[in-house]
């Protein structure tokens, strides 16, 4: 490994998958893989072993377990990671949505510099299974119970008139270890979504995109942001491929797509609730300006959004390249990374050994 220069600080996370999103090849369904209890605890936990700061729970319907009963039976088993709970805006009414965070912060105990818990919130605001409401208001109705769950965790008194909702309430008595609502990440690339995380999230989350246009979406958020006097982090969602070459990365990277049938790609990306967003569009519009081989630019790879619907790109290279990729993307703005590859358990043990170590590192500090 070539030894760089100092970096400043971000958040390396890895991803537990929750949503029968594992394989060892790309759409060929393996049981041994399968969402399950063991299968995706043994994931948070090995990620704590490898040393990640943070560990994405994802949230779906059709496939895989439910993010929240996860969510509080391994926060019983881990002793220093931070858990990114995700949850869709409808699911909970807001004031019950603000006591299950605190439970939940409750349960995975305290920091290790016992300033707080060790909590952060994905809030996604797309379709609920059987419900179909235009992004327009979806987002609204977002942006309010934000606010909401923001209010109450903040142990203040609730006056809400909004367009959605209209509470009169006194904070819940079970509060954050820290009394204050943990970080909201939040993603999403229409107009609507943008104003939303603008508004009223503390990360805001991307998908793979060329480096111009992360730079362009950095910039058009932090002035979103400023219009409703706020600030955002930014934050990175990608799959990685390290391997001690390139040949090898990118033979790997053939390896997974190499049993994949077209007919069941498309199945497999049509499955998700958020399969017709704007992001996942973006996706597919990646893939279409990428060369014969998938690369859309240097070491990014989009062959693996062939069989996904959201998360579609993959940074392969060997570590320097890898390294060298996140390191780029820091100097655009990039404080926190949602990192994932295949098999899940595989790839983060490759990248925990041979990139994370050369990564200055930590929880998101807000």
């Amino acid at each position: 490994m070539t030894q760089q220069p100092a970096e400043q600080q971000c958040e390396i996370a890895w991803f537990s998958a929750l949503c029968d999103d594992d394989y060892e090849f790309l759409g060929v369904p393996d049981p041994y893989l399968q969402s399950s209890w063991e299968h995706c605890r043994n994931l948070v936990l090995r990620a704590e072993e490898g040393g990640f700061d943070n560990i994405l729970l994802p949230s779906g319907y059709s496939l895989g377990v439910d993010t929240t009963i996860f969510a509080a039976a391994v926060a019983t088993q881990v002793k220093r990671i931070k858990l990114l709970w995700a949850t869709r805006m409808g699911e909970d009414w807001p004031p019950q949505l603000a006591r299950r965070i605190a439970t939940l912060d409750r349960i995975l105990g305290p920091n290790a510099a016992g300033t707080g818990g060790r909590l952060n919130v994905n809030i996604i605001s797309s379709d609920m299974p059987g419900e179909k409401i235009e992004s327009g208001p979806r987002y609204r109705r977002g942006t309010e119970i934000m606010k909401i769950v923001r209010t109450l965790l903040n142990g203040e008194h609730l006056d809400f008139d909004g367009e959605f909702y209209q509470l009169k309430l006194d904070p819940p008595r079970i509060t954050t270890l820290s009394g204050k609502c943990p970080p909201f990440y939040f993603g999403g690339l229409s107009h609507e979504a943008r104003e939303c995380a603008a508004e009223a999230a503390d990360v805001y989350l991307m998908w793979p995109d060329t480096m111009d246009k992360v730079r362009e979406n950095i910039a058009d958020l932090k002035a979103r942001a400023a219009n409703h006097g706020r600030t955002l982090k930014f934050g990175y969602r990608v799959h990685v491929i390290v391997r001690e070459t390139e040949d090898e990365a990118r033979h790997y990277a053939d390896r997974l797509l190499s049993k994949l049938d077209d007919e069941a790609g498309r199945a497999i990306r049509e499955k998700s609730l958020d399969a017709k967003n704007y992001g996942v569009q973006r996706q597919q519009e990646l893939r279409g300006a990428a060369d014969g081989d998938g690369f859309v630019e240097e070491n990014l790879w989009t062959g693996i959004g062939r069989a996904r619907s959201g998360c579609g790109a993959a940074i392969v290279g060997t570590p320097d390249q890898v390294l060298a990729k996140l390191r780029a993307y820091q100097a655009e703005g990039i404080e926190a990374f949602i990192l994932s590859g295949y098999p899940h358990m595989q790839e983060a043990d490759l990248f925990a050994r041979h990139v994370l170590p050369h990564i200055e590192h930590g929880p998101l500090v807000m």
